[in-house]
């Protein structure tokens, strides 16, 4: 009994290394697998978000009326509409809301952010994400207010 235990023994030893190999290559095969673009059309020059890993990198998303303008709508209607382009994001990649941890709202007028907080603290669930508001010289499409967001899974 000895000797086959032995036998047994020497080749898990000589396995061993082609084992470890053979789970760390599965590991980060798994991990490089999650990566995926979301909402990525052909022909655009950018995705609606990007999964690596864990996390979540949600373009910065605008707030556009139901006939796709944002021109002519008040910060009220765009910060709505902006909050729930970046849900719809989040949704898709299989994220929650909750899972936001840090978000940037790029606005035209700093006079439009008591407004704007008003709808954000509304709209976004407790505990709120770490947050950093930018006043930017304009936005494409005449757009008053852009939020980009990071979410990773817990």
């Amino acid at each position: 009994m000895r000797t086959l235990g032995t036998k047994t023994n020497s080749r898990l030893r000589r396995l061993r290394p082609w084992l470890v190999c053979m789970l760390v290559l599965g590991v980060s095969t798994a991990v490089v697998a999650q990566n995926k673009a979301i909402g990525f059309k052909h022909g655009m020059p950018f995705s609606e978000g990007y999964v690596a890993g864990n996390a979540l990198y949600v373009a910065g998303q605008q707030g556009p009326d139901a006939n796709g303008k944002v021109t002519g709508t008040d910060i009220t209607l765009q910060t709505t509409n902006a909050i729930a382009a970046v849900e719809k994001v989040v949704k898709e990649a299989g994220f929650r809301m909750t899972d936001i941890t840090s978000v940037t709202v790029y606005v035209t007028d700093l006079n439009d952010v008591p407004k704007m907080n008003e709808v954000y603290k509304k709209l976004m669930p407790d505990p709120k994400p770490a947050r950093a508001t930018v006043q930017v010289a304009g936005l494409i499409g005449g757009a008053k207010i852009e939020i980009s967001a990071i979410a990773v899974k817990h």
